[in-house]
């Protein structure tokens, strides 16, 4: 009895305190100037549930294509660590809002998945109120977790197309890989089945994975690719783990997504 006792305590603490283990905020976000987007916007929009959060806007350089791209980022850091990938759609002729979520880049609130889906809404409203952004136009590319936020929005909302970098099927199947010695099925709060919401989408839609992904391995992204209506596409690059550069803003990346969106 002691033994069951104690394992379920462990349980207990583990339910209790999963979504530290699930997301890793950095609230410290320095001047985009400092971060190589001096043209970048400071803007702020209002959640469902009342809670103000800020973001960057990052405007195209140039000759624009009229594409405004949303950027979910993944489980980890803030707007801060997409500065470079910002950079380049600038430079593609693309504009950019890269959003925090809560609890993210110094925004109030703690993350969650239903907290999540209502910054990605918000993001969007924000984005109708704007008079420079052609909505019909609009693409979502989310990376990692953030790729599961951008496929429930895009579900929703469809956007004109949907870039996906190193997504997983469920965070079930993440965690049942990460933590084997763990009931994941019981445990978790947050559940992010990308698997069971890809069947509904009615974009065409563009991922990417690395074949030496550590965190979300190429056949589990595989699994979602499969399950997704075309149109679509799989890009793999050879040798790239979950935060190489190869992978997060290499030119082969890059390159994909622009000739994706023309």
């Amino acid at each position: 009895m002691a033994i069951a006792g104690v394992i379920g305590l462990v349980l207990l603490v583990l339910w209790l305190g999963q979504r530290s283990f699930i997301y890793f905020p950095d609230g410290q976000v320095p001047p985009p100037a400092a971060v190589g987007l001096p043209q970048a916007e400071l803007v702020t929009f209002r959640t469902e549930d009342e809670l103000d959060l800020e973001a960057w806007f990052v405007p195209a350089r140039g000759a624009t294509t009229d594409r405004t791209i949303v950027v979910f980022n993944g489980n980890a850091g803030n707007r801060r660590d997409r500065a470079r990938l910002a950079a380049l759609f600038a430079e593609l002729g693309y504009s950019t809002l890269l959003v925090d979520y809560r609890g993210y880049g110094g925004n109030p609130g703690l993350p969650s998945e239903r907290g999540l889906e209502k910054d990605a809404r918000a993001a969007r409203r924000y984005l109708e109120t704007r008079g420079d952004i052609d909505m019909s136009r609009l693409v979502y590319f989310g990376e990692s977790l953030g790729a599961a936020v951008a496929l429930r929005l895009a579900v929703d909302q469809p956007p004109a197309a949907l870039v996906l970098r190193s997504p997983f099927s469920s965070l079930q199947s993440m965690g049942a890989r990460h933590y084997p010695f763990l009931p994941v099925r019981l445990l978790l709060r947050d559940h992010y089945d990308s698997i069971d919401r890809i069947p509904a989408l009615r974009c065409p839609v563009l991922i990417i994975a690395g074949d030496a992904d550590g965190i979300v391995p190429l056949e589990d992204t595989q699994h979602l690719f499969d399950a997704a209506p075309e149109p679509k596409r799989l890009m793999v690059i050879e040798g790239a783990d979950h935060n190489d550069e190869a992978l997060t803003f290499g030119p082969k990346v890059m390159r994909a997504v622009a000739e994706w969106l023309r």
